[in-house]
């Protein structure tokens, strides 16, 4: 008797969307230090250009 497939963790369009996000905060915190901004503010940077991403990516992946 086989065991039922167990359903993913993350869809597909889920895990594009949250590795596309990263790839945005990791670009905005890396120009924000490039930039000569401090590392609390290069981190903080990153941050929110990924969690504002998010939402924009939902709608645009849909």
């Amino acid at each position: 008797m086989t065991p039922p497939d167990p359903t993913p963790l993350l869809t597909v369009r889920t895990a594009l969307i949250l590795l596309a996000a990263a790839v945005i905060g990791l670009a905005v915190g890396g120009l924000t230090f490039l930039g000569g901004g401090p590392t609390p503010t290069a981190v903080l940077a990153g941050l929110t250009g990924a969690g504002v991403s998010v939402p924009v990516l939902t709608k645009l992946i849909g």
